[in-house]
């Protein structure tokens, strides 16, 4: 009896410390495992020209609300604590090659004066690195500056300022972005803004020099302007914010194998004409400007974009004197025809836009709005009597 209740003690007491060892380590595990849930994501690195780094072995779940492209729960972490920035980038050939401009998100193009284009890159989910050579202002970029949520970030240097239609430093003033969301190097300088005379590797004049950094105008917007994720009344940037829809590439199998967009703003000087030729393989848009690859000067690559979406529209002088009347005008508010590149196919669409804060919307011939290729989009700003070819 004596040895019964040793044998009973004995396997009760291992049961015991069985049991407790199992909780142990299914509580230690699911404490682990827990930590593990909520552990931080490692904050991106610095890389060459300032631009982050950001780990790319982590899976790409996060959608890019202005481009739809698929980015890692650690870019969105760090996207999340800012606004979109607007900068204006020259497109004068003395200026080229440009900084930054691959990594924007959506870029419009239009005339600036005399046939040049000027170029309004956002950036949001990307950090564009040093961007340049920034210059003036223009009223229609304002328009469109205006879809990008609460009070975007706007970058300029400078102008259009010639009492009339044109005068886009009163427009700013008139829209309350005055020492607030707008960016101008004016009133900020160095060193936000900066010359860089060697940048570009050859001779260029003093207006092609100007250059900053997206992380530079971020901080300097949030630490002076009170402007980050949210305003200073605590409004978030993207509370009226109206994101367009996005699809996948295009099976390898459905794609074309060739395509090729040629477009003159205005005709006569052929440095100025703009070629974007399909590349079946990557889906993607390849950029020529006066028939040679525009390249990004930040990595040496060629511009890119998945959606080419050319809006068609009124331009005119705005006849307020100023040097030979150069200032323009688009009827960029209404609707009108449009032309959407993607795929290697070309959708004809309308484009239409209600008012300046309004966004652009663009729908095929059935008035569906398109969706367009997670990727850059690339809006040119087109007149009705530009040339547009298509092979």
């Amino acid at each position: 009896m004596d040895k019964n209740k040793i044998i009973i003690t004995l396997l009760a007491i291992g049961l015991y410390f069985v049991s407790t060892g199992a909780s142990y380590l299914f509580l230690s595990g699911k404490v682990s495992s827990q930590s593990n849930l909520n552990s931080p994501l490692p904050a991106p690195t610095a890389g060459v020209d300032g631009k982050l780094v950001f780990d790319n072995s982590l899976p790409k779940t996060e959608e890019c609300p202005l481009n739809g492209v698929l980015y890692s729960k650690q870019q969105r972490e760090w996207w999340e604590k800012h606004r979109p920035l607007g900068v204006m980038i020259e497109n004068h050939e003395n200026a080229r090659p440009q900084s930054g401009v691959s990594n924007a998100d959506v870029v419009y193009e239009a005339v600036a004066e005399g046939g040049i284009t000027r170029f309004l890159a956002f950036y949001y989910c990307q950090d564009g690195g040093q961007l340049g050579p920034v210059r003036s202002a223009r009223t229609y970029f304002l328009d469109y500056a205006s879809e990008y949520g609460d009070y975007p970030l706007y970058a300029h240097v400078g102008g259009a300022n010639q009492p009339g239609p044109a005068n886009a430093l009163s427009q700013i003033n008139d829209y309350e972005w005055t020492g607030y969301n707008d960016m101008n190097q004016f009133s900020i300088g160095f060193p936000t803004f900066w010359r860089d005379y060697d940048r570009l590797g050859h001779p260029a004049a003093t207006e092609h020099t100007m250059y900053s950094t997206a992380q530079k105008l971020w901080d300097f917007a949030a630490k002076e302007r009170e402007l980050s994720n949210v305003s200073k009344d605590g409004t978030p940037w993207d509370e009226d914010f109206v994101k367009y829809q996005f699809i996948n590439d295009a099976l390898l199998s459905e794609r074309p194998n060739s395509q090729a967009v040629h477009l003159e703003f205005w005709t006569g000087d052929a440095n100025y004409y703009i070629d974007w030729k399909y590349d079946q393989k990557t889906n993607l848009y390849q950029r020529l400007s006066g028939g040679k690859p525009q390249t990004d000067r930040n990595n040496n690559k060629q511009l890119t974009a998945k959606n080419i979406v050319v809006l068609l529209m009124r331009e005119q002088s705005a006849n307020d004197g100023y040097e030979n009347n150069v200032h323009l005008l688009y009827k960029n508010k209404g609707s009108g025809k449009a032309v959407v590149f993607q795929n290697g196919k070309q959708v004809s669409a309308t484009w239409t836009k209600e008012s300046r804060t309004s966004r652009t919307i663009v729908k095929d011939s059935t008035g569906k709005e398109i969706k367009f290729v997670r990727g850059l989009i690339w809006f040119e700003i087109f007149p009705t009597d530009g040339v547009l070819n298509v092979k």
